[in-house]
């Protein structure tokens, strides 16, 4: 090995190095104060998968797969089905984790270290780091679609501004590192550059969430239960403007019930009460206490399908009609929003109010 090669491979160990220490200690503060919430913990195990990915990652040809660095390799690969599920629960606090997520998980995995134990060794390594990297890009994307999908809908304002560069950048960096394996798949040599440049942007990328972290309120960014929320208190001169609207607010949604219409956004709200985009989503979340304004639109229209499933006269009426005249635009985004609500489905509160009449 040349003096520079050697430079560079203990410039790209110590880089290495700095990223698995400050993962790791990442992951332990996250689970430290927000393992109560599934994206704090999510974010944990995410942590702790690139730490796995930041010891094995290496572009080209390297040393033999040993039995133990096959195991880590394939965590490494898992880790960005985590980072999907990650964004899924940041975004989205009503999200939970199903058994399918485990199972998409475990396939990932199991794959790659198929590929790391069988396939590659048998003569297929650019074919085996081609489909491994490939699984990657379609999970970067899935992430990034998450991401640009809710963004309008979320109504904590240091979440919509932190959380962008957050997604952004480790999708960037997965995005980054899985181009450079596809290129140089099957590559006869180690490619030192590439690794050196590889160790340098995932340790400026980690060091910047970190960062960028430190900076927030955790509790915007991972979502606390229900019962822990506390509302902000405002001055006595904030509070009478805030209080006019809500009140404008609320008369919107009773009185005129614009919640039935078709793609109602909080740009159509905030046009009607003639103020900003950005005031209106602060009223709603830090004064009424929603985080999502999709939420806060369906528990109104949640609100008048009760009140339409426990009427007897509309006992005739299909529960589509119902759900449909509420403003939702079909029936499963209802079923699950209502039994998320009410811990029932329409069909048995429907039942259960017919019961007690």
């Amino acid at each position: 090995m040349t003096s520079a090669a050697s430079d560079w491979a203990a410039l790209e160990l110590c880089l290495r190095s700095a990223s698995v220490a400050l993962l790791l200690v990442l992951a332990a503060l996250l689970l430290t104060d927000f393992r109560k919430a599934l994206s704090g913990r999510l974010a944990a195990a995410f942590a702790l998968g690139s730490a796995a990915h930041a010891v094995t990652a290496s572009i080209g040809a390297g040393p033999p797969v040993s039995d133990w660095h096959a195991p880590l390799i394939a965590l490494s690969t898992g880790d960005i089905v985590v980072f999907w599920l990650f964004t899924r629960a940041l975004f989205d606090d009503a999200f939970q984790l199903r058994w399918r997520h485990g199972l998409i998980w475990a396939a990932v995995v199991a794959y790659s270290f198929v590929n790391c134990m069988w396939i590659a060794p048998a003569g297929h390594a650019r074919l085996a780091i081609t489909m491994v990297n490939s699984l990657t890009l379609v999970f970067v994307a899935l992430a990034v679609g998450q991401t640009i999908g809710s963004w309008s809908a979320d109504l904590v304002e240091r979440r919509r501004r932190v959380r962008v560069f957050i997604v952004a950048a480790s999708a960037l960096y997965g995005g980054f590192n899985a181009l450079l394996q596809i290129a140089y798949a099957g590559s006869r040599v180690t490619v030192e550059w590439a690794n050196l440049m590889n160790a340098a942007v995932l340790t400026a990328i980690v060091a910047a969430i970190t960062w960028a972290m430190m900076r927030i309120d955790g509790a915007d960014l991972f979502a606390v239960p229900a019962e822990a929320v506390v509302l902000t208190k405002p001055a006595a001169i904030e509070e009478a403007a805030d209080r006019k609207l809500v009140d404008a607010l609320m008369r919107l949604m009773a009185d005129e019930r614009i919640y039935r219409h078709d793609n109602v956004t909080i740009g159509t709200l905030a046009t009607r009460l003639k103020i900003p985009e950005y005031r209106l989503r602060r009223l709603i979340n830090q004064r009424l206490g929603y985080r999502n304004f999709n939420v806060f639109l369906n528990n109104h229209r949640i609100e008048e399908a009760k009140a339409a499933l426990a009427d007897p006269s509309q006992a005739e009426v299909p529960v589509i009609t119902i759900a449909m005249d509420a403003g939702f635009q079909s029936l499963g985004p209802f079923n699950r929003a209502f039994k998320a609500t009410t811990g029932v489905t329409p069909t048995e509160y429907r039942r259960l109010k017919a019961g007690v009449a």
